[in-house]
Formats: structure tokens, sequence, C-alpha cells
């Protein structure tokens, strides 16, 4: 009985283990489980992710994704423009698709407050501005259901569910309004022009249920 009892309770610490591991999904060295549509591209230099010209999206084609955290660590967001797309509802072959039936997680630090750094991009409002210049910095986002937060550096800058209020589109170039699946693509967009954004980690980790 011991026996049987002790072997149930590794059981159960594995499964926790497994539950709250990180998944890295770039591994610093090719484009595996990966695919770009749109203009411009990513280059890989030095284990690092590299946005060059656009407008295009880099995409995770292993899997869709939901009720996780996805962990993006980048750089350059005090001069330049990228994002990170949740929620795709399907393959991307172009890149405004992802646009307006997904959400774009912006990174720009520069932008007024609908359109900076984690906020879902002209939807909501940033609750804080925690970007750190030139250096490395955090972004966590969590798909709960219906619900999506965001952090940056630990502070919470979005926290949005669906059905929320959001601002009338103004422009052709913002995102349809409208609700969007529970589950999708992440991908990872290169804005255009002279738009430089370095990422070093994408990462996933399951939400416990």
């Amino acid at each position: 009985m011991k026996y049987l009892l002790t072997l149930a309770f590794l059981c159960a610490l594995t499964f926790l283990s497994a539950q709250d591991k990180w998944q890295s999904l770039f591994n610093g060295k090719n484009f595996d489980g990966w695919t770009h549509v749109g203009d411009g591209s990513f280059t890989i230099e030095d284990g690092l992710l590299k946005t060059q010209g656009g407008m295009g999206l880099l995409y995770y084609n292993k899997k869709k994704i939901g009720n996780a955290r996805i962990r993006v660590v980048y750089k350059g967001a005090d001069a330049n423009n990228a994002g990170v797309f949740i929620r795709i509802p399907k393959t991307p072959k172009e890149a405004w698709m992802p646009v307006n039936r997904g959400y774009e997680v912006q990174i720009d630090d520069r932008e007024d407050e609908y359109h900076k750094t984690g906020v879902l991009y002209s939807l909501t409002k940033a609750k804080a501005q925690p970007g750190k210049p030139g250096e490395w910095n955090t972004m966590e986002i969590t798909l709960d259901g219906n619900r999506t937060m965001v952090q940056v550096n630990g502070v919470l800058v979005t926290d949005y569910t669906e059905g929320e209020p959001v601002p009338a589109k103004v422009h052709d170039w913002e995102p349809d309004r409208g609700p969007r699946k529970k589950k999708g693509y992440i991908g990872l967009q290169n804005h255009g022009g002279d738009d430089v954004i370095l990422f070093r980690e994408i990462s996933v980790q399951p939400l416990k249920n």
C-alpha cells in the first residue's frame, strides 16, 4: 500500500511539474516550427530573432494556443514598432487576416495609451507604461478562456474580457471589432520601414485547470 501511495504521489508531482514547465518555441538556431507570411522578414542573429521590413507575420505553425501564458522577451520598443499576435483563428496566408480576426498585443513605447506596448492594439487602454528603454523587457500574456491579460515587466497593462466595450474603429488599418476565438495561432509582427525589434525568448506555459 505504501508503495502505491508513493507512486501515486510521485505521478502527481510529475504532472504538476509538467504543468508548471515553460516550453520554449524558438530554439535560437533556425525557424523550426515557424512560418513567415507577408512582406519583410525575420533574421536570426546571435541567437536572436530580428525584424526587418514589413508588414509581415512570423507565426508558430505547430499548434493553436489557448488557456496558457505566453512569455516574450524583447528589446527596442522605445524607438521601434512590432507586435505579438494571439487568438489567430486559422492558418494565416497573409498578414492582414490576423490583424482583423486575432488580437495584436502592441510593442511600441512611443504611442498613445490605446496604441502603446501591452495593449490590444486600438482596443484597450494602457493601465501602465512600464517599458524600459534600451533594455530587455518581458511581456507575459495570459489567455484564460475569454479573458486576456498582459503584463510588461511584471506590471499589469491590459485586462480584457470578451464583450467589454471598446472604441469604435476609426482608421482602415485598425483591427475589425468583434469577438475572437479562445484558442488560436500566435505570431510576431515585423512592422515595416526601419523598425527593428529583437526577440530572445518566446515561451508558453499551460494554465492549471
